[in-house]
């Protein structure tokens, strides 16, 4: 943000401005000027970029398996355990779903709901095919992750016709408007959909999905949308509440009360 922006700022909106300028403060001391540069340069290593270039569909999904993982533990407990049992890819699923298991719930995206697995006792709400099931196969830390994977392989494969970029594009290009809250539009026109995949929320989808658009440097509304992807935890909450900000804006809310 530049200096005039932030004086119309101070002279429209003053607890605004009191927000701007003590999370920029903030942001200088701790965060990294080498950001963006930092996120392309691990994708490109990872070949995230190659394959958003070349709609590279299961290279895509098994990064955001991953990254999806990253939820209810520690992030080094995660990745620790995906170091040691491995994670679950597109070309594993495929073979399995290949199979013909006979669980309905395998038919397709809108008939997998309420599979219930549960690594632990090794049920689910199908237990008549569960032998048979490919599901449970995967060494996933535990069954939700199971489900996660599955759930967002069939999203792909029957909303997003097995072109997860292409969909991308496609939500974008059909709500670009230039409404005031195109921003949000064009947010909720990606997020929206990919909520309603098993076992993922909002704060993991936007961590793994700002990296993703932040990442494409060739699709400029893909960068646009991707900065307005922000994932408030509870300490970045507190420092909000600890500062006065959210009274200053009249936005005091106990923490995870709000999407």
């Amino acid at each position: 943000m530049n200096n005039n922006m932030e004086d119309k700022i101070s002279h429209t909106n003053p607890d605004l401005a009191y927000a701007v300028q003590l999370v920029r403060a903030a942001c200088c001391l701790a965060g990294s000027a080498s950001y963006l540069d930092d996120i392309r340069a691990d994708l490109t290593d990872r070949g995230i970029i190659h394959a958003i270039r070349d709609h590279d569909t299961p290279a895509l999904f098994d990064w955001l398996v991953e990254n999806l993982s990253f939820q209810g533990i520690s992030d080094s407990v995660a990745s620790g355990y995906m170091a040691e049992h491995g994670s679950v890819r597109w070309a594993d699923i495929a073979d399995g779903l290949s199979r013909r298991a006979s669980c309905p719930k395998l038919a397709g995206y809108w008939r997998f709901y309420s599979c219930r697995y549960h690594k632990g006792s090794g049920t689910c709400a199908e237990p008549g095919h569960i032998d048979g099931c490919p599901l449970p196969r995967h060494p996933l830390r535990n069954g939700r992750l199971n489900q996660m994977a599955y759930s967002l392989f069939l999203f792909i494969r029957d909303i997003a016709d097995n072109d997860f970029v292409g969909w991308i594009d496609s939500q974008l290009g059909a709500t670009d408007s230039q409404s005031l809250d195109r921003l949000d539009v064009l947010r909720e026109a990606i997020i929206g959909p990919l909520r309603n995949v098993y076992g993922v929320s909002d704060k993991v989808l936007a961590m793994a999905l700002s990296d993703l658009l932040l990442a494409a440097g060739r699709r400029p509304l893909w960068v646009e949308v991707g900065a307005t992807f922000v994932a408030v935890d509870t300490l970045v909450h507190n420092f909000l509440h600890r500062t006065g900000i959210l009274h200053r804006l009249h936005a005091d809310h106990p923490y995870a009360d709000r999407r």
